[in-house]
């Protein structure tokens, strides 16, 4: 069975470029394109596509207002197809918090040639939707906002980093991760695969609603307790030593696992420089990136997290790092925050006795 996608976008050339690009797929076809919601709220009952892909700033209705009615009354696969702006990026933010399962980039020079270099691109966020876990929007597990209770310890915060990876998915729970990490936690470095221009509003967001700081990475900046760092949309994110401290570290090595940047080079790094200083976690995601080097972090004596497969938009990632025998506990993505909390609390207790 093909993936029946509808394509919903203004333009007409968008729309003709997107259902010739899906349609050169073996697995999936466009049954119906639409100019606007109004549209395509028909088409959907007609049709009963499988997967979404729907245009952020259009005519008649805001793209976001459709997704937020749909993810009430029909939750369904979204893929948005988003405008490279500030505006756009955060636009899209707000997308993935309504329930959009990924976003792919409109190319801004050469609309014609840039999109069919994504063909790839979106059509592996196709796949991925199609397989993705959706609920309806008032049904969402209600992210907990308590204040996190610090650790009161030194230790802790100064010696331990938290590594993070995601992908599909990743921004909701990288933010319900987030959220629930004390203000005194240990430096926190993450990759979650994201293109350019849309990190930085990321960032943001999470610094707004999180105890910790959050920032986009610069390089070369030392990793603070209280702190997280995400990678850039362009680079890769390494971990680099600078004396006793760590510092972060950008590279623009060609893409790892066709990610750039890699949740694998991430860890690797973490593997080599921070071994049983490290506690990694890998979330929600497609593919395989991440599981090699969770491995290497494992066998380095770091102690390693993965999100369940019932509370995964995606279980890619996570599945992969489980068979790679890099993990070694599995919990639903409301539970992880303590789990970890509780490991970093009980390890560091037994490394005092000692």
């Amino acid at each position: 069975m093909k993936i029946k996608v509808l394509v919903i976008d203004d333009s007409a050339l968008i729309r003709s470029l997107l259902t010739e690009i899906i349609n050169s797929q073996k697995d999936m076809e466009v049954v119906g394109a639409a100019p606007d919601p109004l549209i395509a709220r028909d088409m959907i009952k007609q049709l009963n596509p499988d997967v979404l892909t729907l245009d952020v700033e259009m005519p008649k209705m805001d793209g976001l207002d459709f997704l937020e009615r749909l993810m009430r009354l029909r939750p369904m696969p979204v893929v948005m197809v988003s405008t490279l702006t500030e505006r756009g990026s955060e636009i899209t933010m707000r997308a993935l918090e309504l329930g959009a399962t990924d976003f792919v980039t409109k190319p801004k020079m050469s609309i014609s040639d840039g999109m069919r270099d994504y063909t790839d691109e979106i059509t592996d966020k196709i796949r991925a939707a199609s397989k993705a876990r959706v609920q309806t929007l008032s049904r969402q597990p209600a992210v907990q906002n308590n204040t996190p209770a610090p650790l009161r310890n030194p230790l802790i915060s100064s010696e331990k980093l938290l590594i993070i990876g995601a992908s599909t998915g990743g921004t909701e729970a990288i933010k319900a991760f987030l959220l629930q990490m004390p203000s005194d936690c240990p430096g926190i470095v993450i990759t979650q695969h994201m293109p350019a221009g849309f990190t930085k509003s990321f960032a943001n967001r999470l610094d707004s609603l999180c105890k910790i700081s959050v920032k986009e990475a610069q390089g070369g900046e030392r990793i603070l307790p209280g702190h997280a760092y995400i990678a850039p949309g362009d680079k890769h994110l390494l971990l680099a030593r600078s004396g006793a401290n760590y510092v972060t570290q950008l590279s623009d090595e060609p893409p790892v696992n066709r990610h750039k940047p890699s949740v694998d080079v991430l860890f690797d790094s973490a593997a080599a420089l921070a071994g049983k200083n490290a506690v990694g976690v890998i979330l929600t995601g497609m593919g395989k990136d991440g599981a090699a080097g969770m491995a290497k972090m494992k066998q380095a004596g770091a102690y390693n997290f993965a999100q369940n497969e019932e509370s995964c938009v995606v279980y890619g990632m996570p599945r992969e790092a489980v068979a790679h025998g890099g993990v070694h506990e599995i919990a639903h993505l409301q539970d992880l925050p303590k789990l970890v909390l509780n490991y970093l609390t009980a390890n560091s207790a037994r490394a005092l006795r000692v």
